[in-house]
């Protein structure tokens, strides 16, 4: 009687199969376990920006978000779909971000309790405070997160009275684009006219920007007594005359050379030269991590006398090929360096002032020129990211700087009707016809080869 052996081939096939199987079971277990998501689009579209993955490391504790939107709507469909994986690429970053719907329709006390004004309006809710978005994009949900973070209400207040920029303004030369974002951060902002307000109110932060009239001694005795008194203070000087601004520049230790910086560089970059670009950061709080090239339109230059009362910290430098040129610019005039007037650059643009005030510490920042932050050039590159984050330290909210949450770059092609009537019909007339036509050719060689 001859016993069964299985054939060595088939142990070997068994044996395969079984590790596969294991092997397969092990893979599953993990990825149950432990998921995990590539984006491999061009753009990024299924992640965060790192502005937005900062804003979400500094919440500390559950968000909840409600959305009042019908399940369908007449015109974009399941909004509530599209609603969910928008949030989901956030709860990928932050696992206790939670969702939840409520139909306006079904539950319209819900919708007036919370004053809701348009189907699709979204609540965003954290520590104790809310905000309300009416558009859902990653810029305007992390902006909405990261004014939800202040842990404290901070007043900015614009001194007003003689022809100064201003925070809530519309013109070329105002700073609203830059009030409007620091609002989107949780800051409120006012102005202040120191003819009526007998002084600076206590705990909050002053903006000085360039006066176009003088300013009255009672009116700069009053900025000297913030000064005094431990207050911080963010000042923002033209290379304009001071106009009676002087004495806080003395307070200041700051030495302002007459003059506008030019820089070469920035003429190779189809800008004018009295433009001043700057990537260089020396290591400071404000600039942690900041790597945005700025820039500085008009700017004027910050020198600073030995002083031991305050700490000094440069912030921004700019020009290292160029100059402080005290001759009148003009931009049809190719820029020269004149060795008898003018001064070689690098140059600070903006630096930083601490000291301590009845122990307290007091923060202070001179940058030279408010125009990196006018509504006609803030737009440009880093400017609004780099007054924002002199603003967090000023009201000591370093946990806060960080770069701003921006749009997501638009690849989307679009077309006219009548591009759309080409391409339609190339593609389904033209290129068919072609096709046939080279096939008859061939087959008409052929047959005539034959």
């Amino acid at each position: 009687m001859k016993l069964f052996r299985p054939a060595p081939l088939l142990l070997k096939n068994i044996a395969s199969t079984a590790l596969l199987l294991i092997a397969a079971t092990a893979l599953y277990q993990l990825a149950v376990r432990h998921s995990a998501q590539w984006d491999v689009t061009q753009t990024r579209l299924n992640s965060l920006a790192p502005g937005s993955v900062d804003v979400l490391k500094l919440l500390q504790g559950e968000v909840k978000i409600t959305v009042y939107v019908a399940e369908q709507d007449a015109k974009q469909g399941d909004m509530r779909r599209l609603i969910r994986e928008f949030i989901a690429i956030y709860q990928r970053y932050k696992n206790d971000i939670v969702l939840g719907f409520v139909d306006p329709a079904k539950e319209p006390e819900a919708m007036r309790k919370a004053e809701i004004q348009h189907n699709g309006e979204m609540v965003v809710e954290y520590g104790g405070r809310a905000a309300h978005l009416t558009s859902l994009n990653e810029q305007t949900l992390s902006s909405a997160l990261l004014g939800l973070a202040h842990s404290k209400d901070e007043l900015l207040m614009y001194l007003d009275g003689h022809g100064e920029r201003k925070l809530d303004g519309m013109a070329n030369h105002d700073l609203g684009e830059f009030g409007k974002k620091l609002q989107q951060n949780g800051y409120r902002i006012g102005s202040l006219n120191l003819t009526i307000a007998p002084e600076v109110p206590d705990n909050v932060g002053l903006l000085l920007t360039q006066p176009q009239t003088a300013l009255l001694p009672g009116e700069v005795d009053k900025v000297l007594r913030h000064i005094d008194n431990g207050g911080n203070l963010l000042w923002l000087i033209d290379a304009e005359p001071l106009r009676g601004l002087e004495p806080v520049a003395e307070k200041l230790g700051l030495l302002l050379t007459p003059g506008m910086v030019i820089d070469p560089a920035a003429r190779e970059m189809n800008v004018p030269a009295n433009w001043t670009l700057s990537a260089g950061y020396p290591p400071h709080p404000v600039t942690h991590n900041f790597n945005l090239i700025t820039v500085f339109p008009y700017a004027r230059a910050l020198g600073s006398e030995e002083n031991s009362a305050w700490q000094r910290h440069t912030l921004v430098e700019g020009a290292p090929h160029g100059w402080v040129s005290r001759n009148a610019f003009k931009p049809t005039n190719k820029p020269h360096f004149d060795k008898n007037h003018d001064i070689p650059g690098p140059v600070s643009l903006a630096v930083a002032l601490q000291r301590t005030v009845n122990d307290k510490e007091q923060r202070i920042i001179v940058a030279g020129g408010a125009s990196f932050l006018a509504n006609a050039y803030s737009g440009n590159a880093g400017n609004i990211d780099l007054g924002i984050n002199m603003v967090n330290w000023l009201s000591n909210e370093e946990a806060l700087i960080t770069i701003q949450p921006r749009a997501n770059r638009d690849d989307t092609l679009t077309f006219s009707s009548r591009a759309l009537t080409v391409i339609s019909v190339g593609l389904v007339i033209v290129l068919p016809l072609l096709l046939l036509l080279a096939g008859g050719i061939q087959w008409w060689r052929r047959r005539s080869q034959a």
